[in-house]
């Protein structure tokens, strides 16, 4: 008998007729996370659940659900501060991810973030499409020309990594980057600082590149962004709560930095009204691995990942 295994969103067809040839499965028709039942239900019902962000299985799920039928939580994506891994594996749940599969599309969208922040895209276009556009003149809508400038990674993970080739070989950028541990050799020409503070302070453009969870809860703070210089502009492609939202929209309508890029935020997929409000701010609905080669990819991984564990091996991907 094929063992049960609940896919929490839909997925492409290649990744569902993969995980058919194995698995009985249970597809969930909405796109929207699991609510408190449907999380409890998911490890009572089911060997094998592929969840993915914002289904909330925290330690009081676990709580709740003593002896779990589930034996893994296949997330679908790299990060994976939405499951309580601590509490998973103290109720015998393994947990694994999707590692990878998301490295390069999402240091695109970081690029992304950082052309249409840098050089005003967003407000351009919002201005042809009101009709408000005069015609080209030489001091039309000036930004900040990259090329040769200094790039800051927070997070020199493989994300990270990625975006610092892309910034220091595509565009000619200095690369500095904070890391908890250090890097002797992070594969290019690259400056380790001692903290956080210190790299948005030498840097041009800042790209938060950091794992989500309570460590890094807040990293980029009013404290952290006082730090940043004038002109200079900030990139999140990480989680949402990694940056104070707050703290940020202040520092934004004071004109303190030059903008900002986001692709995720602090209560997604709630976006404030004032963050909405400023031309200073480029706001992507979480893009960062939003094409269909990539989403194929993470999802076939995550089947990889039940496969080994149904077959009794070690997971590729065990978090």
């Amino acid at each position: 008998m094929k063992p049960r295994v609940l896919i929490t969103r839909p997925l492409p067809e290649r990744v569902l007729a993969a995980a058919r040839e194995r698995f009985e499965l249970t597809l969930r028709a909405s796109t929207a996370p699991m609510d408190a039942g449907e999380l409890r239900a998911s490890l009572r019902e089911h060997d094998a659940v592929l969840p993915t962000l914002g289904d909330a299985y925290s330690a009081a799920v676990f709580a709740d659900v003593p002896g779990p039928r589930a034996r893994l939580l296949a997330n679908f994506g790299v990060g994976y501060n939405h499951i309580d891994v601590a509490a998973a594996r103290a109720a015998g749940v393994e947990v694994t991810n999707t590692p990878g599969a998301v490295t390069d599309a999402t240091a695109d969208i970081a690029i992304t973030l950082m052309l249409m922040s840098a050089r005003r895209a967003g407000e351009g276009e919002r201005e042809v499409r009101a009709g408000r556009w005069e015609g080209w003149h030489p001091t039309q809508m000036l930004g900040l020309h990259v090329t040769g400038k200094t790039a800051g990674i927070i997070g020199m993970g493989r994300i990270g990594r990625a975006i610092a080739r892309r910034a220091h070989f595509g565009f000619g950028m200095r690369v500095v980057f904070f890391n908890r541990s250090a890097l002797p050799d992070p594969g290019l020409p690259a400056e380790q600082l001692a903290d956080v503070r210190a790299v948005m302070a030498a840097a041009d453009v800042v790209f938060v590149a950091v794992p989500g969870g309570a460590g890094t809860r807040h990293l980029i703070d009013t404290e952290a962004l006082s730090a940043m210089r004038g002109h200079a502009h900030l990139v999140n492609i990480s989680r949402g709560d990694v940056i104070d939202e707050a703290a940020l929209i202040a520092a934004l309508e004071a004109g303190q930095i030059g903008g900002a890029g986001l692709d995720v935020y602090e209560f997604e997929p709630e976006v404030p009204a004032r963050l909405r409000a400023l031309e200073s701010a480029v706001l992507l609905p979480h893009l960062g691995t939003a094409a269909l080669e990539v989403r194929e990819a993470m999802g076939l991984m995550a089947v990889e990942n039940l496969r080994a564990v149904f077959a009794g091996e070690v997971p590729p991907n065990r978090v």
